[in-house]
Order: structure tokens, then sequence, then C-alpha cells
């Protein structure tokens, strides 16, 4: 099922649609004096990157959630909530009582926060909620929320589904309980904390009005993150770096030299450097087992407590960065056992990383041509839609970046676009093209450009991009008094960062 608002549009879209089913007193919020003590509001600053003009940020603008307290004068809550933060503030709900708050760990793929109060006595007196991590479909959840009067108030709704579904991060995809219930608008609700009993089950991750579900990051989920950073070394959730197809079609089955039964996928893509290559995966490998979980033709396997699941969940959740995990195998017919060792791969590692939050994007500026690096967030300034809409190449380079970008390539750099100057006569039109080299000399990342820009040719600097037009030319002396003219009329810090 398509959602169809986050937990961003959340307060947006309540009060523009009626409740599909009525609201009974069995599921209408109730004051919750048992959460009181263990739960406070979280208001973030935040002022996001802008994209269009990398030397500065958005206007700032304020988010405001309710964070779970958790032992170790700890709070819990969602890192959609401080994303591209610049203050962080708690508040008690009864008394108002307010404190500066240090954020700890972010996992944005997660979507997972964990803060600390300035002041260590803050949280003195309130009870901490543990984890509970058995919730199933059946079970009923209550959604806490924070009334305009301060009191806290939960939403009951019964878990439908467990399943591994994507979170914010549109290639990150976790466990996730999906609940059914009508969730009024409250202020504060950014971030919700979703209980079992008295016990955190997990945090609110998404609400849809339309078909009144919410998906929740689920108590493992929580639990793994919080693991992880016990010893204040946190590294992530882990992933093997492979893809596969099912075996259903019986010609695949016989081609792999399958043996008969309906267990194995078939191995059709291992990232180069990624764990399950480091380990000797290879395309063609038929994957039998994970461990001792046996995995059938459609890569899931029997989790005890939710049933069948996807083979992701092993790899995510069940395993810490770091842990050995057997893959059982047949290659070409025979059987074989190999020894992967887990590891999370950082967002500045990839040749188009998914994500840039709390730092401002890189960017060169020469002439009035600006060229960046290409991100996912980039490609999101086009929308919802930014697959379809955004330019279909910048898209490809997303979305197959394994294939396309080899070493020496490390990234994309693209002309992103053209501020009018003396310089960039009959180049405004321009933007959105990939560059490949620049005097001559490859473009790998953008620390290139200024160094081939350094050695004009013939008094001309000569830029090459992919497609049409396939080379334009710069006078290198103009070039250099149109920069401090766009410094200048611009008010830029600077004309280039790279770090």
């Amino acid at each position: 099922m398509r959602l169809l608002a986050t937990a961003a549009a959340f307060a947006l879209l309540l009060p523009t649609l009626s409740p599909a089913a009525p609201v009974t007193a069995a599921t209408a919020p109730k004051r919750d004096r048992t959460a009181d003590a263990s739960v406070v509001r979280v208001t973030s600053t935040n002022q996001q990157t802008d994209l269009i003009r990398p030397w500065t940020r958005k206007a700032p603008f304020t988010r405001r959630g309710l964070g779970a307290v958790l032992p170790k004068n700890r709070v819990l809550i969602t890192a959609e909530l401080i994303q591209n933060y610049s203050h962080v503030e708690l508040e008690k709900a009864e008394s108002g009582e307010r404190m500066e708050a240090k954020v700890l760990c972010v996992d944005y793929e997660a979507n997972l926060a964990l803060l600390e109060p300035a002041e260590p006595k803050y949280l003195a007196g309130m009870k901490p909620l543990d984890v509970v991590t058995d919730a199933v479909a059946g079970d009923t959840l209550r959604i806490l929320q924070l009334e305009s009067n301060d009191a806290v108030v939960s939403t009951p709704g019964p878990v439908t589904t467990v399943e591994v579904a994507r979170y914010q991060i549109d290639d990150a995809s976790f466990l996730l309980y999906r609940l059914s219930l009508s969730l009024p608008v409250k202020e504060s609700s950014f971030t919700a904390p979703v209980l079992k009993e008295n016990r955190l089950a997990g945090m609110l991750l998404r609400y849809s009005p339309q078909s009144q579900t919410a998906d929740v990051i689920p108590g493992p989920v929580v639990a793994h993150f919080l693991k992880d950073f016990e010893d204040g070394e946190y590294r992530g959730f882990p992933r093997a770096g492979f893809q596969f197809a099912s075996t259903r079609d019986p010609q695949l089955r016989q081609y792999a030299n399958m043996p008969a039964g309906n267990g194995g996928v078939y191995v059709t893509d291992v990232v180069e450097g990624m764990p399950a290559d480091k380990a000797g995966l290879k395309v063609g490998d038929v994957l039998l087992a994970l461990g001792d979980a046996q995995i059938d033709q459609d890569g899931n396997y029997n989790e005890p407590l939710y049933g069948r699941i996807t083979v992701s969940h092993i790899l995510s959740t069940k395993n810490q960065a770091g842990d050995k995990l057997a893959f059982k195998i047949l290659r070409e017919g025979k059987p074989m056992t190999l020894e992967v060792t887990l590891e999370k791969k950082a967002a500045r590692d990839y040749a188009v990383p998914p994500y840039i939050f709390e730092t401002l994007p890189n960017y060169v500026i020469a002439g009035g041509l600006i060229f960046q690096e290409l991100t996912r967030s980039h490609l999101k300034e086009w929308g919802n839609e930014w697959r379809r809409a955004a330019p279909q190449r910048l898209v490809l380079y997303d979305q197959q970046q394994t294939q396309l970008i080899k070493p020496p390539r490390k990234r994309v750099v693209f002309l992103s676009q053209v501020l009018p100057t003396a310089a960039t006569v009959g180049y405004n039109e321009l933007a959105f093209l990939v560059v490949t080299k620049v005097n001559g000399q490859p473009i790998n990342e953008l620390a290139d450009l200024p160094k081939a820009l350094e050695k004009p040719v013939d008094g001309f600097h000569k830029i090459e991009f992919e497609d049409h037009p396939r080379e334009i030319f710069l006078d290198a002396a103009q070039t250099a008094e149109v920069d401090q003219m766009v410094k200048k009329t611009y008010r830029l810090p600077a004309l280039s960062r790279l770090k």
C-alpha cells in the first residue's frame, strides 16, 4: 500500500479530511496519566540547506514533537524532527520547565535520534520507558500526543500487519508495524511515542488520514539503535550489498542448477566493496540460507514472531555492524558457505549520496557557472515525483550508480545553473549537464575542478559535458574578473566550498 502522507505533512492534511470510519468511545483519544512522567515536549529549530543557492541556508523554522524518556538520562525522538537542526529544547509537559538538549546520536535512515538534557538532573523523577520488542499483528498499541493544555492523550489502534517497508530515506527499508486508527490533529505531534501497555513499542513514522493507517518504527529497530550506541560509537544498520531475483521460473532454476524444491534466490548484482563482495559472493550464485534461516524462492524466511518476512530483516536489524553471518549458497550446483562480515556504508561513501543533512553542499563557481556534486537531495527538489520530473540523466545516475560510476570516478559533477554575467552570454539556459572534462582533465569529483581551472588552454577554459552542448568555452582572463564581480554582487562568502 502506498502511503499518502508523511510525518511532515501530518498536521497539514488532517484538518482537510473527514474520518473514513466513526470514532467510538473505545478508539477516541483519552487522557493518559500513566505516560505523563515518561514523555517530554521537544522543540527543534531547523534551517535546511539551500541546494539552489548552495552558499547559504533557507529560513529557519520550528518543529515540535513528543519524546520518549529512556533510561540513562536520554530522550528518543525521530531523526526527521531535528533534521538540519540549530537548537533543540526539552520541555516538561506539566511544569513547563525547559532545558537545552544535546544530540547524542542520529540515524536518518532508521529515522531515530537520541537526546540528552544539558543539565543531568533535568529528567530526575521522571519514569523511563523500557523498550518492548514482541508486538505482533493483533496487539493493540497506543500513540501518545500532547493536547494544547499539555495533557498527554493516547489513541489506541490494532497492529494489522508487520512487514519490511521503506522509511524516510527512499532505499532504506526496515521492519515496520502498521496500525489501523483515526489519529486527530494535535500540536507537538511531529514525533509521537507508541506504547504497548506501559512500555515503548516504537515511534510514529507517518500517518495517512485517507486510509487511517499509521506506520510505526517498531521496538526491534529501536532496540538495535540503542544497543549500537551503548559503547558511544554508533556504527549504523548494516547492509550486505547484493540484489537477487525470485526463482519461481522453473527455467531459471534449471539454468542455475538448483535442486528440486522451492528454496533459494538468484543473485543478480553484487555491489563492489560491500560485505557480500568482500566475502566472495558472485552474480549467478544461489542464496539458500542466512545462518539457520532457510530462504524461499521469493527471498523470505520464517521469522518466529511474524511469519514469512524478507531476509533484509536479518541483514539490517537482527544483526549489528561487525557481526559475521554465514551465507549458504550454490555455485554452479555445488554447495558453499561464505562468511560475511556485515558493515554499514555511510552516506558520504556513495557515489550519489542518498541525503545531505547538517551541512552545506559543496560547490564551485567559475565565471557565473555553478558546479555541484549530485546527491539525491538535489533530485528531491523536484518534489515527490522526482523520479519522473527531475532531469532523467541525473535520475539514472542515482538509480544505477553502482553500474555507471566506476573508479577512478567518485562523484557526478554537474552544472546546476548559470548566473548571468559577461562571461556566460549565450549560456544562460544551460543547467543540469554532467561534466566530464575541464581543460582536458577528467573531472572525477568536484575537487578536481579548481585544479583543472588553473590550467586554461590557449587562454580559454574548455568545459565538456555528456549531453548537448558537448563543450563550451570561457575566456580565462574575463572569468577571473567576473568571479570577483559575482562574489560582490551576490554577497558570497566564497566562490567555492570543498569539504
